[in-house]
């Protein structure tokens, strides 16, 4: 840099004008007294046991000491123990030469202060004289000028970025490296140029660039360059005015690259959010704290939450309010650290009340420590599942029920009506006989009944009635065998309810067969509480309570399956019937239990909407 090498040569003068000054330092052992006392150079006057005799008064003012403190003490006392080999050295070179000359630093109790010193030989006395001048401020100067040309290496020559310095006419005086590269030029080439030259439009802008930078004096700001070859680059710049001897400096950095990287950035992104956001399955986005930060349009539909309440919910909250284990939650952390990703599905019961089952997956760490879940409701694809399976089965007992239905029948009918014969032919009291096999054949026709309701539809016309009053008829019905269980009934009907279609038989049929689960199920007896009220979705809501010892939940999900039963006698022909008839009332059962406490049985049926409902 220009500037920056005129002011190393005049440091480089200081220097050489201090040397030649050294050149007349200390004469000959023919000094007098005179020049000892009066001259500015420092001199010591040493014995060959580098004892001091005399200093004159030049020396202990550069030291700040009094000449007496001096005189008597040995060389050694004043140097830096670290320099006493200089010391060792001088002997040494006196003993073969008249003189030596070096630099000697001289400790004076507070600074070390560096001279540059002269010693000769005294014949006359065989002391030694020593002349010593201050060198301390050119050393300092000597230093600067190391430093300044190890500044301008790394700040100038080296530097990344491209540096200009340039004159109140706009021209360029200096540049470095980087300036050449970036503008496309050499280095003479740059020099017979102005920086508007390179300037791809001189708009407004640009003229307000310039005015603002004379005004304040500096500027930092953005513009597009047209290079010699024909290359358009987006240069920042920080100018400052008057930065060195009345020279101009401006400091260009090549963002070209950062401004295509920057545009792929946001072309990246809006792929990704059109991605994120039009996506079938639900995304969750969280980061390493396990914090949700995102979440799209299908995730906030299927979990029923906004974005807003969900971003800074913790994924471990969700988890645990799932009906899912802390092993499976703690397998599950597990593998998206060790693996890196993990899957499984779990249920979570919505605002709706309603129960969902989920298909999820996790990825970990996907872009800048920010994770992945997806997820979609797979509910009605495991509901047709089920009922897949449970039509194969009921076409297998369709099937069976029909071949032998009417077998058994035939056979049955004879029975009855020869028990009655018998009944009233026998002489002898056996009636406790007859009333059990009157009892248990009532008990074959029932199951026999059931097993032609699965096995061919039923020709059932629907009509409008109140479900209130069907419950009513049922309760009343069973109201002496609860008593005799030691069962007694709450019932809680909301007022004004709508009307639902239905075949009132089969209805009542599904509350007898629930109602009497649930006084089998208290032999101490206990409380039902049946209740019907307005639900959800233009539903109405049916609730038949017991306070029974409760089902295991692995169970529940086997009621309604043919031949499952939790009783020892049972058949599990009662709970299918049921669950097949509030099918085809387009309904649904919800059971839940707690062991113990008792089970409660929903039954969601569609009412009938009329106008001016809500």
């Amino acid at each position: 840099m220009v500037i920056m090498n005129q002011e190393i040569k005049k440091l480089y003068a200081r220097i050489e004008t201090l040397e030649k000054e050294k050149k007349n330092m200390a004469s000959e052992n023919s000094l007098k007294y005179n020049i000892f006392s009066q001259s500015k150079d420092g001199i010591l006057i040493f014995d060959h046991l580098d004892k001091i005799v005399d200093a004159n008064p030049s020396f202990a003012e550069s030291l700040k000491m009094d000449k007496h403190a001096l005189i008597g003490r040995n060389l050694s006392d004043i140097v830096p123990k670290n320099k006493h080999f200089k010391l060792e050295r001088q002997r040494e070179l006196l003993k073969r030469k008249e003189s030596v000359r070096g630099i000697l630093p001289i400790y004076n109790g507070r600074t070390i202060i560096e001279f540059d010193f002269i010693t000769s030989i005294l014949s006359e006395s065989g002391l030694y004289m020593c002349v010593l001048r201050d060198v301390t401020s050119k050393r300092l100067l000597e230093r600067k000028v190391k430093k300044n040309e190890e500044l301008y290496t790394d700040l100038f020559i080296e530097a990344l970025d491209g540096i200009i310095f340039w004159g109140g006419n706009g021209e360029i005086i200096d540049a470095n490296e980087a300036a050449c590269r970036i503008f496309e030029c050499t280095h003479d080439e740059l020099l017979k140029k102005k920086i508007k030259d390179f300037v791809y439009e001189k708009s407004e802008r640009y003229r307000n660039i310039v005015k603002e930078m004379f005004v304040k004096g500096s500027i930092r700001d953005e513009l597009v360059f047209l290079m010699p070859n024909g290359q358009i680059k987006s240069l920042e710049f920080t100018v400052k005015l008057n930065s060195v001897e009345g020279y101009h400096m401006t400091i260009f950095r090549n963002v070209s690259e950062r401004h295509r990287m920057e545009k792929s950035l946001r072309e990246s992104e809006q792929k990704f959010r059109m991605i994120f956001e039009g996506a079938l399955e639900g995304i969750l986005l969280w980061n390493d704290q396990f914090q949700i930060v995102d979440i799209n349009q299908s995730g906030q539909r299927v979990l029923q939450m906004t974005k807003e309440e969900l971003i800074g919910v913790s994924m471990q909250s969700i988890l645990n309010d799932c009906d899912i284990t802390d092993d499976e939650l703690k397998e599950q952390i597990k593998n998206i650290h060790s693996a890196g990703q993990s899957d499984g599905n779990l249920s979570i019961t919505l605002r709706s009340g309603r129960k969902k089952f989920f298909e999820f997956s996790n990825k970990l760490n996907v872009f800048s420590n920010i994770s992945m879940t997806t997820f979609k409701d797979i509910t009605e694809k495991l509901e047709m599942e089920e009922q897949l399976r449970k039509s194969d089965t009921l076409n297998v007992i369709g099937e069976l029920a029909a071949g032998i239905a009417h077998e058994i029948r035939n056979p049955m009918t004879a029975l009855k009506g020869f028990i009655q014969l018998l009944e009233d032919s026998v002489k002898e009291d056996h009636t406790m006989y007859f009333n059990v096999i009157t009892t248990e054949l009532s008990r074959i026709d029932s199951i026999i009944n059931e097993f032609l309701i699965l096995a061919k539809p039923q020709a059932v016309k629907f009509v409008e009635k109140d479900i209130s009053q069907i419950m009513k008829e049922t309760v009343d019905l069973l109201s002496a065998q609860a008593v005799l269980h030691n069962v007694q009934f709450r019932t809680f009907y909301e007022k004004n309810l709508p009307n639902v279609f239905c075949e009132p038989n089969q209805m009542k049929k599904v509350f007898i067969n629930i109602i009497k689960n649930a006084i089998e199920v208290m032999p101490k007896g206990g409380y039902i509480t049946v209740s019907i009220r307005k639900g959800l979705d233009n539903k109405i809501l049916i609730s038949i309570r017991d306070e029974g010892t409760g089902i295991p939940a692995h169970k529940i999900k086997k009621l309604g399956e043919p031949f499952y039963t939790t009783k020892e006698r049972g058949t599990g022909l009662g709970l299918m019937v049921t669950y097949k008839i509030i099918e085809e009332h387009k309904g649904t059962i919800e059971v839940k239990s707690k062991l113990g406490e008792g089970t409660v049985f929903h039954i969601y049926l569609p009412y009938i909407m009329k106008a001016g409902m809500k």
